[in-house]
């Protein structure tokens, strides 16, 4: 690569946020860690129903660390990354859809819940795509907040970074990481050279709904991989970032 490529990555501050700096330092670019996402446990367990819905590893490590378990429900799962933490926990994951989002876990239940108690368990920012989904699907749906999601304090330094043209990427995880991000800027006083500066560079967010978000701000998109996968979003941007020629 004739030239290093920068990218600012906002996962939470653990081992995502290490593997995501380890990652793209394996594709021979610079990683600009800015967590926008810290995890605040509720402490809260999944009622029992017939099917359990879980949408994160975070939901499910935080479960397996209180030593819960699915027992006899079904369990459902929205990507493989999380069904495979789950694996790990030692439970038996029953369904994964063919597409890793909400709207992807509404089309493959839809014909199978009419009638039956659906918990979803997740963050305090999900998508009110699959509960509103799966009621109109006829389940009985119950919310169970695992965690809340917040932004930590002192982030922002890649929204500094992007109004001064010195980042070539950013890779935005969800949602919530672009609107704290613009927080963030907020309060540094750059919003709009910020966002100026993301228009500048190349754009990678994780799946539509984040795509919508963005896009919301002013944002403009370049890439969005197939899967709501960070991996192939992070390979995909630095792709993108990176010189048209190598050496």
């Amino acid at each position: 690569m004739s030239q290093q490529v920068r990218v600012a990555v906002f996962r939470p501050d653990d081992d995502r946020m290490r593997d995501a700096v380890e990652l793209l330092d394996s594709l021979g670019a610079i990683a600009v860690p800015d967590p926008m996402l810290a995890v605040e446990p509720t402490d809260a367990t999944p009622e029992s129903a017939a099917y359990v819905v879980l949408t994160s590893k975070t939901g499910v490590e935080l479960l397996s660390e209180k030593g819960w378990d699915p027992g006899d429900a079904t369990l459902v799962c929205i990507g493989p990354s999380t069904a495979a933490v789950a694996r790990d926990a030692g439970w038996t994951v029953d369904i994964v859809p063919e597409e890793y989002t909400s709207a992807g876990l509404v089309e493959r239940l839809r014909g199978e819940v009419s009638g039956a108690t659906v918990e979803v368990a997740r963050s305090d920012h999900g998508s009110d795509v699959l509960l509103d989904g799966l009621r109109d699907a006829g389940a009985d749906v119950h919310e169970t907040v695992l965690y809340r999601l917040v932004r930590p304090e002192g982030t922002g330094q890649s929204a500094v970074m992007a109004a001064g043209g010195e980042l070539e990427g950013v890779c935005f995880s969800s949602s919530l990481t672009v609107e704290n991000f613009l927080d963030a800027a907020e309060e540094r006083g750059v919003r709009d050279e910020a966002v100026a500066g993301l228009n500048r560079i190349v754009v990678g967010v994780i799946g539509p709904p984040t795509r919508e978000t963005a896009e919301s701000h002013g944002i403009d998109v370049d890439v969005v991989p197939d899967d709501a996968d960070f991996e192939q979003l992070a390979c995909a941007v630095v792709e993108a970032a990176a010189p048209t020629y190598h050496e």
